[in-house]
């Protein structure tokens, strides 16, 4: 192609040429219309070349694109008849193994076979004669036991008879037994000739076998031998590629990477920054939780919260005195109907909000640090805590018949009570001595319920005797009711049975008159109101 651009050019500038020298040769008239011929005839020329150089241009890459596809092609094709060519010769060989082992096995089965087979028809011929001759025999003997009496004449004829038979049975054993021993060694000499010639036509096959494999392996040798060269010559070009391309790859990628690394330590920062504000937060709850005023409140904001949740506003009240002359107020107490019948008679259930936290901190440190005398300490403590806590309820809010005989007080966090309620003998204590029960918030849940529930129970049983009156009320109205139903059903039936008698017969005598009746014109019927025949239909009914 580049051979034939180049002619291409060569030819057109020639023409060039001649087209100038003519062009000089004529007048000097004619001059400047030919200059403007030559100049446009040289920007076309010019395009030309730009045009063919852009067309060389293109040609080499797609040329060098081709080899390079080429090569890529080359390698793969040739890593693929590598591992084809190892894999043809690796079930080649195991190909002629097992079917040499196969061949063995099966000519040593055939052997055997056979030998077998001789041994079983040679015992079974000779099982088979004995036990005729002994029948035989044995039929003789009776039968001359027998006749012995009677016919003592025939018994040298029997003698001579039995004489006879006996050589011939005994010729007819020998003829068989030669029979057997010829069959039998002709059949080995068959055998050996067999197994001779499959000997000689199995080492032929083997050793052209083998020279042909040995001529294949030695052109595969040189195969890969040139293909290696290539390989390597292909790989140094390749390796070469590769470094550049890595190099440019890893400036790139690492350039990526520290910017993004950047933009995580901002992130980081702004993290900081949030972990600060929340360590801020809890610094102040901590704060609040060292107050002992405030560590009362949030007990008594839980203990609110489920109060509101179960109960009606009108079943509890909050900071009631229930002791009589006593200025302290409980936190919570529930009101529960007294023993007279009348609403106004109130008994309250007084349920106090504890929270020991500094105790119990001390004991969580020592359970932490495992020491054995630190967790009794801290135990103890705690125990003598609550006690002392269960004995400020007892004396500042009991007062049966004012009051229940006991009171509950509330731990606000399960922890806590779990912590308590473990020991057994301390829950004992303050439910005998200081008529407690400890409840956390999961506990207090279910005694709110169940005092809910006995709430609803007391509204039935004190609404249970108007239920009866409305009941008999209703009864009576039903009464009256099925009454009115009855003559309703009367007047339905008798206004039916007129309706059937109506449309039995005036139906037919409504359909008489009208087929008598001939069409109106249209301009009649327009005047014809729907009311006009109503009347019409009525006046017909009462006839």
């Amino acid at each position: 192609m580049e051979t034939n651009l180049l002619i291409f050019i060569c030819i057109l500038l020639i023409i060039a040429i001649i087209l100038i020298i003519v062009l000089r040769s004529k007048g000097s008239n004619e001059l400047p219309e030919l200059q403007n011929k030559v100049i446009e005839l040289q920007t076309s020329l010019s395009k030309i070349e730009s045009n063919l150089k852009e067309d060389f241009r293109n040609n080499r890459e797609e040329n060098a694109n081709l080899s390079k596809d080429n090569r890529t092609e080359l390698n793969e094709t040739l890593k693929d008849f590598k591992k084809e060519l190892s894999d043809t010769l690796k079930n080649i060989t195991e190909q002629s193994q097992n079917a040499l082992k196969e061949i063995n096995t099966t000519l040593a089965e055939k052997i055997e076979l056979l030998t077998k087979k001789l041994d079983d028809n040679n015992k079974t011929n000779r099982d088979t004669l004995t036990a005729n001759l002994k029948d035989f025999t044995l039929e003789q003997r009776s039968k001359f036991d027998e006749l012995k009496k009677e016919q003592t004449d025939l018994t040298t004829k029997t003698v001579e008879q039995l004489e006879k038979i006996s050589g011939k049975v005994e010729e007819k054993l020998k003829d068989l037994n030669d029979q057997v021993k010829g069959d039998a060694t002709l059949m080995r000499e068959a055998l050996v000739n067999a197994f001779k010639g499959f000997g000689d036509t199995f080492d032929k096959n083997i050793v052209s076998f083998n020279e042909l494999q040995k001529s294949k392996f030695e052109e595969l040798e040189k195969r890969q031998n040139e293909l290696i060269k290539n390989t390597e010559t292909k790989l140094e070009s390749i390796r070469v590629t590769v470094e550049e391309k890595l190099e440019k790859t890893l400036s790139e990628r690492l350039g990526q990477s520290f910017e993004t690394v950047g933009k995580q330590l901002i992130e980081v920062q702004k993290g900081l920054g949030e972990m600060q504000t929340i360590a801020a937060d809890v610094g102040g709850l901590k704060k609040v939780l060292s107050n002992v005023k405030l560590r009362g409140g949030v007990g008594e904001v839980q203990l609110a919260m489920l109060l509101e949740q179960i109960l009606a506003p009108n079943q509890y009240e909050a900071n009631v005195k229930t002791k009589k002359g006593s200025s302290d107020s409980v936190e919570f107490a529930i009101k529960l109907p007294g023993r007279s019948e009348d609403e106004s008679s109130i008994v309250y259930l007084p349920i106090d909000a504890k929270f020991p936290k500094d105790t119990y901190e001390h004991l969580i440190n020592a359970y932490e640090n495992a020491i054995p005398d630190d967790i009794e300490a801290a135990s103890k403590k705690l125990e003598i805590t609550i006690r002392k806590m269960a004995k400020d309820i007892c004396d500042k809010y009991l007062d049966p018949p004012n009051t229940t005989d006991f009171a509950i007080m509330f731990l606000p966090f399960e922890s806590i009570y779990a912590e308590v309620i473990r020991r057994t003998t301390l829950v004992d204590q303050l439910r005998d001595e200081f008529k407690i029960t400890v409840a956390g918030p999961t506990t207090l849940m279910a005694i709110l319920n169940s005092l809910q529930m006995g709430f609803r129970t007391l509204s039935i049983q004190k609404r249970s005797s108007e239920v009866w009156k409305v009941l008999s009320s209703v009864k009576k109205e039903f009464d009256s009711f099925g009454g009115l139903l009855e003559k309703a059903q009367k007047n339905i039936q008798t206004g039916m049975g007129q309706l059937d008698v109506v449309i039995g017969t005036r139906t037919r005598a409504i359909q008489r008159q009208l087929n008598n009746v001939e069409t109106i014109p249209t301009i009649e019927e327009k005047n014809i109101s729907p009311e006009i025949i109503l009347e019409s239909i009525e006046d017909i009914i009462e006839k």
